[in-house]
């Protein structure tokens, strides 16, 4: 393979490619403790990347370096992971398991082109794990499923496939089970060998026990016939029925089309531990993953919205790479991990850096050209210095200070667009106040950090409550983020999440504003009299001009029109601004000399405030639309729990996969910690959005609080 290797710090040498089907690119896919961060420290030792395996517990894998996660011992954040397996390079990319953290596990599907989904032996499928094999399976990725923690002591290797094909369909088969003697190793169900890890790795071959064959058999001939049915060759199928012994290399070479295609899903038991499955592992991954040539490209335009230039993963074409994480190191300051879907990326070189269609996000539309410096090969947290980063290949960028996760990165002589992946909806508010007033520029210049790394993070800045608010996926997501802040230098405090309540009359009232003023020299003078009525809810506000006989002069009534939006915007109970009304001016009186706009907006101020003093003041609340998604099982339990939010139930609708969908209107202010509890109702099952839809009054009660 030609490849050159450079030295720089901790973590070995550094390859970088020169040809696109000598990389492999594996996300590993799991829910949070399944093993992906032990399981990946395991192949690091194994390939000789580094000589000692980390442990999660004392926080010194090389996966998880991110000091929240070695305070919570679990994944916060992507982290790539690249080994050399033969002539092989393999782009480990170890995601956090934990739903919170989604949106590091869509870059990683983005960066990747086969996933391994990796359960825990005796644990099951959890829902969130299905959701992904779909969304994989949505764009046909390759998938491999890992029954890891072979060593667990519930661990039942049988009923973990078993599970699997449940969840994920009769196209999950295993090519290797433990023997029945419990002793370290795997029976090669194609092979019929058995590959003894006694000796920890690399395994030692040797011939299986005659009971484990015969005990074996029924799986043998299941495996073989998943994979002459998947076969381009239609007469095999017919030939292993008349008996015809089956070549190894023909099951061989059929089943590594199969899996690179996305339509075959084998089975390895592993275990991080003793190192059995490991060699399997890195043979199947090396051998029947497809490379970049393999894999579909993102969506690709030119930067002027033209059509798709049709690039292919060329290491000779124009430049098309993608920010798939960023993160900030308190060294070398903002470091871009980059896929290189077409062309070459080299150092002295400049880029053109874009990022469009996140502006709902607070990520302004951008573009800029950067000079890249150096490139390199992360491993965790280290960065290790390589020459070029081919087509197909993954590479670190330093201090691209425009850069941000989702950026397209191309040439400034043909700059590109990659259409940006899908993100979640963040959904738990958190409000953050400096603690001090020195603090607040550090909390301004992590904020942008924070967001320019970080997608499924939404900044608002809420002028009404005068609040800032971050929108976290969950409260993990939301510790991680004020301990990256803190850790930034900017001292900060949380407290509650402020609602923006808006007001309404409740009933018709009339106004008199009279604004006349005279201290020598010109004065003011300015009387209208008006009428103000409610409106149904959502109707916005209206002016109606009913002026006769010229009582208000033709150009003072805009005047008139602008005090009173003025007044209703500054509000009448609590600043809260005021909607749903009709506002009629009917009357009034001028002066020839002191009449003016400005006495006339003052005028029609306090008319409002005189109208609002005959009737009532109403509050209104905002109203959310939300849809759940949930098992069957908890409908019950989630529909008690919206109704105690003040929630009206619209409806509910079964789906596929026993699960039912749930419509409802809840008022805003219920559903502040809703992400949290919705996980804790149903063990994490369930999901939902929201989405504003209007205003309604609010209770008495809590109005009067």
């Amino acid at each position: 393979m030609p490849e050159k290797q450079t030295r720089n710090g901790d973590g070995g040498a550094a390859v970088a490619v020169d040809d696109p089907s000598r990389v492999r690119n594996v996300v590993l896919v799991g829910p949070s403790g399944a093993g992906k961060t032990t399981l990946t420290e395991a192949l690091l030792v194994a390939s000789g990347t580094v000589n000692r395996a980390g442990s999660v517990v004392e926080g010194t894998t090389v996966c998880d370096h991110d000091p929240a996660a070695v305070r919570q011992q679990r994944s916060v954040g992507l982290a790539v992971a690249p080994i050399v397996h033969g002539d092989i390079k393999i782009n480990l990319i170890d995601t956090p398991g934990y739903a919170d953290f989604v949106g590091e596990l869509r870059a990683g599907l983005r960066a990747a082109d086969a996933a391994l989904f990796v359960v825990s032996a005796g644990e099951g499928v959890d829902a969130a794990t299905v959701a992904l094999w779909e969304e994989c399976a949505r764009v046909a990725m390759p998938r491999a499923v890992l029954i890891a923690r072979l060593d667990h002591a519930r661990a039942n290797v049988a009923a973990e496939i078993a599970a699997c094909q449940v969840a994920f369909g009769s196209g999950v088969l295993p090519l290797y089970l433990p023997p029945g003697s419990g002793a370290p190793g795997l029976i090669g169900l194609i092979t019929q060998q058995f590959y003894d890890y006694a000796g920890g790795y690399p395994p030692r071959m040797g011939q299986p026990d005659p009971a484990d064959l015969e005990r074996l058999t029924d799986a043998r001939n299941e495996l073989i016939e998943g994979i002459i049915a998947e076969s381009e060759d239609e007469t095999l199928m017919d030939r292993y029925l008349a008996g015809e012994d089956i070549s190894e290399d023909t099951l061989i070479t059929d089943l590594e089309t199969a899996v690179a295609r996305g339509t075959f899903y084998p089975v390895i038991p592993v275990c991080a531990e003793t190192g059995v499955g490991l060699a399997e592992v890195l043979d199947g991954i090396a051998r029947a993953f497809p490379s970049p040539l393999e894999h579909p490209l993102p969506e690709i335009i030119s930067a002027n919205g033209a059509a798709d230039p049709q690039l292919s993963p060329d290491p000779n074409g124009p430049l098309a790479a993608e920010v798939v994480r960023t993160a900030v190191d308190s060294y070398v300051g903002r470091v871009s991990l980059v896929r290189v879907f077409s062309g070459t990326l080299r150092p002295e070189r400049s880029v053109h850096v874009a990022g469009h269609g996140l502006a709902e996000r607070g990520h302004a539309d951008h573009d800029s050209d950067e000079r890249v410096a150096h490139l390199y090969s992360p491993l965790g947290s280290s960065l290790r210095e390589v020459p070029y980063c081919v087509a197909g290949d993954l590479c670190a960028l330093t201090k691209i200070g425009s850069a941000e996760t989702g950026d397209t990165v191309s040439s400034p002589e043909l700059p590109l667009l990659i259409t940006p992946w899908a993100m979640p909806e963040p959904l738990l508010p958190v409000a953050v106040v400096a603690k001090a007033r020195s603090d607040e520029d550090a909390l301004a210049r992590n904020l942008a950090r924070l967001v320019a790394g970080d997608p499924t993070l939404r900044l608002e800045r809420n002028a009404e409550t005068s609040q800032l608010v971050l929108w976290c996926m969950g409260e993990a997501h939301a510790d991680v983020v004020l301990s990256r802040l803190r850790a930034g230098g900017a001292e900060v405090d949380t407290e509650p999440v402020r609602i923006s309540l808006r007001s309404t009359f409740a009933a018709r009232a009339s106004g008199h504003g009279r604004h006349v003023k005279q201290s020598g020299g010109h004065g003011q003078y300015a009387v209208c009299d008006v009428e103000v009525e409610p409106l149904e809810r959502g109707a916005g506000f209206e002016f109606v001009d009913k002026v006769v006989g010229g009582s208000v002069p033709h150009q003072f009534i805009p005047s008139v029109e602008k005090g009173v939006r003025a007044q209703l915007q500054r509000g009448l109970v609590d600043g809260h601004p005021v909607v749903d009304v009709r506002v009629t001016l009917f009357d009034g009186k001028a002066h020839s000399v002191d009449s003016s706009d400005a006495a006339f907006q003052t005028a029609g101020a306090l008319a409002i405030r005189d109208a609002a003093a005959k009737t009532s003041i109403v509050l209104l609340e905002p109203l959310d639309a939300v849809v759940v998604l949930l098992p069957d099982e908890h409908l019950g339990t989630v529909l008690g729990d919206l109704s105690s939010r003040r929630g009206r139930v619209l409806g509910t609708e079964s789906v596929a996969g026993g699960q039912s969908i749930i419509r409802a209107e809840v008022p805003a202010s219920e559903l502040l910690r809703y992400a949290i509890d919705l996980r804790s109702l149903t063990s994490g099952k369930a999901s939902f959005t929201r989405h504003h839809v209007r205003y309604d009054p609010m209770p008495e009660s809590l109005a009067m609080h």
